[in-house]
C-alpha cells in the first residue's frame, strides 16, 4: 500500500534548505557526444571516471539535495571499490534514476515524438526502491514552431507522463515529472509561454485522472524562453515574470515543488534567470522553485577535465562552484561576480 506521507516527506527534503537536483543522466550517447567534442574517449571507462569526478566532488551536498543517475552508473565503483550510490547517500544525497527509454517518432506525426519506457517498469520500479533508489525522472519531449505541437502530441505525452508518476507512487518512488518544450527554433516568448501553458494544462489533468499524489511529485518543466534563434531576445526579468505568470495560471499549489531543467541555457543564464523569479516573485510563490540542471552545471568541469586525471581538482571546484551559484539563485543572492 502506497505511504503517501512518506512521498511528502521525501519530496520535500528534495526541495529543502534551498538547494536543488543534479542531472546526470546523461544517455550514453549524449555522453559520448559531449566527450567526442572535447577529445575525451568514448568508452564506459571514462564514463565511468567522470561520473565518479562528479559524486566525489568535495561539498557537492551543500547545494545538491539529490542526484539523477543513469542505469549505467548504478553498478559503477570508485577507483577503491566504492559504489556511487553509497558515496551519495553518505553525502545525504538522495539517489534518483532516469526511468525512461528516449524518444521515438510519433506516428502519423511528423516531427513529434512519444517517450517510451512503461513496460515492465513496475518491475523496474520495485528493483530501483530495494536499491535505495527514492526518485525517478522521465522526460517527455515537446516540439515547438508556428504550429507544432498538435493536440495528439501533447496528450500522447502528458497521458505517459501521468502513468509514469502513478507507477512511480505506487512502488514509493517520488517522480519527477519532465514536460519539456525545446528551446531549439525561431518562436518567439509569446509563442513558449502559450504552448507550455497548453502543455502543463494536459498534463496536470493527466495526473488528476491517475490520481497522482500531487504533494508527492516534482514537476521539471523548461522555462518560458524566446527560441535560441529568435531575433527578439529578452532579458532576465521578461523571463521571470513570463514564467512565473504562466505556472500560476495552470500549476496546482500542492504540488511538492518545481525543479527547472536547463534546456540549453549557459550556467550564468540559467542561475540569473532563476535568481530573478525568487528576486521578485518568492513572495507570491505558492511552491518551492529550485534548479535541476544538468549543463549549466557540469559543462564548464567537463572542459575543464577533458579526461585527465590531473585536472580532476579543478573540474570539481568548478562543478561545486556552478551548484553554489543556483543555491545562491534560489535564495535570490546569485551575481556574476560570486
Amino acid at each position: 500500500m502506497t505511504n503517501y506521507q512518506e512521498l511528502k516527506h521525501l519530496a520535500e527534503r528534495l526541495m529543502s534548505n534551498n538547494k536543488g537536483l543534479l542531472a546526470m543522466d546523461e544517455s550514453t550517447g549524449t555522453c559520448d557526444k559531449r566527450f567526442g567534442a572535447l577529445g575525451i574517449p568514448q568508452t564506459e571507462e571514462y564514463r565511468r571516471k567522470y561520473r565518479q569526478l562528479i559524486v566525489t566532488t568535495p561539498d557537492l551536498e551543500e547545494s545538491i539535495s539529490g542526484a539523477i543517475l543513469f542505469e549505467e552508473s548504478l553498478h559503477q565503483l570508485t577507483d577503491d571499490g566504492r559504489s556511487f550510490l553509497d558515496i551519495l547517500q553518505q553525502k545525504d544525497i538522495i539517489p534518483g534514476i532516469k526511468v525512461d527509454q528516449g524518444t521515438v517518432p510519433l506516428s502519423f506525426f511528423p516531427e513529434e515524438t512519444i517517450t517510451e519506457g512503461l513496460d515492465g517498469l513496475s518491475k523496474r520500479m520495485a528493483t530501483y526502491y530495494q536499491m535505495g533508489l527514492r526518485f525517478a525522472k522521465w522526460r517527455a519531449v515537446i516540439h515547438i514552431d508556428a504550429v507544432l505541437p498538435t493536440k495528439t502530441c501533447i496528450a500522447a505525452n502528458a497521458f505517459t507522463l501521468a502513468r509514469y508518476a502513478a507507477i512511480c507512487q505506487e512502488a514509493g518512488i517520488v517522480p519527477i515529472v519532465e514536460p519539456e518544450v525545446l528551446m531549439d527554433g525561431t518562436h518567439t516568448l509569446q509563442r513558449c509561454a502559450v504552448v507550455t501553458q497548453d502543455v502543463l494544462k494536459e498534463v496536470f489533468n493527466a495526473l488528476y485522472e491517475q490520481k497522482v499524489y500531487l504533494e508527492g511529485m516534482i514537476l521539471k518543466p523548461n522555462m518560458v524562453l524566446p527560441g535560441l534563434h529568435c531575433l527578439d531576445q529578452v532579458n532576465a526579468e521578461v523571463v521571470a515574470h513570463e514564467t512565473i505568470s504562466c505556472f500560476l495560471k495552470v500549476v496546482p499549489a500542492a504540488i511538492g515543488g518545481i525543479a527547472f531543467l536547463s534546456g540549453g541555457q549557459s550556467p550564468t543564464l540559467a542561475s540569473e534567470r532563476l535568481n530573478m523569479m525568487h528576486l521578485r516573485y518568492g513572495a507570491i510563490m505558492p511552491w518551492p522553485l529550485t534548479f535541476s540542471f544538468s549543463r549549466a552545471i557540469q559543462q564548464p568541469a567537463l572542459e575543464i577535465w577533458k579526461g585527465e586525471d590531473n585536472n580532476i581538482a579543478a573540474a570539481q571546484k568548478a562543478l561545486a562552484y556552478r551548484a553554489a551559484c543556483n543555491r545562491a539563485a534560489r535564495m535570490a543572492e546569485y551575481n556574476p561576480t560570486l
